[in-house]
């Protein structure tokens, strides 16, 4: 029987064919996307802002809505200066496409961005998310930014429903994932599902340097101390111009995990280059002084059979 033939009888029959399910979303496997987007962070990482612009244009011409690729580019706006020309042209855009749920999500992420710099467009930001999401009610992303918003508003609850709803849609949204995991590990205290949601960022995003930054976190809130070095260090080398979580932070990550361990002597030093690099360095000296007044203790003795150790008396 062929397939009109069928559809034929399904309708005399009373039924209707069965609709082709829908692909599943899988941004990450599309290398015309992922090309471009780890191009752009990478630019990013070293402060090339132009460059990052360019490359993660690209990248959203091909994935328009992906949550990562748009709050990379808000960033990058922000960097150069002109997030406020950004929002300009985008409100420009929806002048010109009211009913468009792309123009609204795309205002709606940038005004939320401006609106974690301390401006007043936090309201802006949901009426333009709710809108995408009445437009597109699939709109997984629209969700993330509303989950966003929820999680700056410390609204928990809602903030973590948004993001269960924009993963149900896909489950790849590397923004969805991480601020869910942040939920889950700072509010609910439950490091080990929040990594859960951030064990194969690396896999997904292998040059988004902030996603070691809070593996790292998660894995020491754990007591994988080795581990959670590991991840913080290659978040540094990512982050080579400190312009990220892992810049910004990574380093003092680093000297809590060594002051767990009593390697006061790596403490010291990661917290010297913090300072010495304006990165977290507030923190950084006030951990330092502390460590220099003797509040850790004594350094953990060498292991057995190492060159410094000395033997019995």
């Amino acid at each position: 029987m062929t397939r009109l033939a069928a559809a034929v009888l399904a309708a005399v029959l009373g039924g209707a064919p069965p609709a082709a399910a829908a692909a599943p979303r899988d941004d990450y496997a599309n290398p015309a996307f992922t090309a471009p987007l780890a191009a752009g962070l990478r630019a990013f990482y070293t402060r090339d802002f132009a460059g990052a612009r360019r490359e993660l244009n690209d990248a959203s011409a091909v994935v328009p809505d992906n949550t990562l690729a748009l709050a990379f580019l808000d960033a990058t706006a922000a960097q150069l200066g002109d997030l406020d020309a950004l929002i300009a042209t985008q409100e420009d855009a929806l002048v010109q496409r009211p009913h468009d749920a792309l123009v609204h999500l795309r205002l709606g992420f940038s005004y939320l961005f401006a609106a974690q710099r301390g401006e007043e467009r936090g309201t802006d930001a949901r009426e333009e998310l709710e809108t995408a999401l009445q437009l597109a009610p699939g709109s997984g992303a629209a969700h993330t930014g509303l989950g966003i918003l929820r999680e700056d508003e410390r609204s928990t609850n809602r903030a973590k429903n948004e993001f269960l709803a924009a993963l149900a849609v896909d489950p790849d949204d590397v923004l969805a994932r991480e601020y869910l995991a942040r939920i889950e590990q700072v509010d609910l205290r439950d490091p080990q599902r929040a990594l859960t949601e951030l064990a194969d960022l690396p896999n997904l995003v292998p040059d988004y340097a902030d996603a070691y930054f809070h593996l790292a976190s998660t894995l020491h809130a754990l007591g994988a101390n080795q581990a959670a070095i590991g991840y913080a260090t290659r978040g540094l080398e990512a982050d080579v111009g400190r312009v990220g979580e892992s810049g910004a932070h990574g380093d003092t990550l680093l000297a809590r995990i060594y002051l767990d361990q009593h390697r006061l002597g790596d403490a010291r030093r990661v917290l010297r280059v913090s300072i010495a690099a304006g990165a977290d360095a507030t923190y950084a000296a006030r951990l330092l002084a502390k460590l220099e007044h003797g509040d850790y203790g004594s350094p953990a003795p060498e292991p057995s059979g190492s060159p410094t150790s000395k033997g019995p008396g």
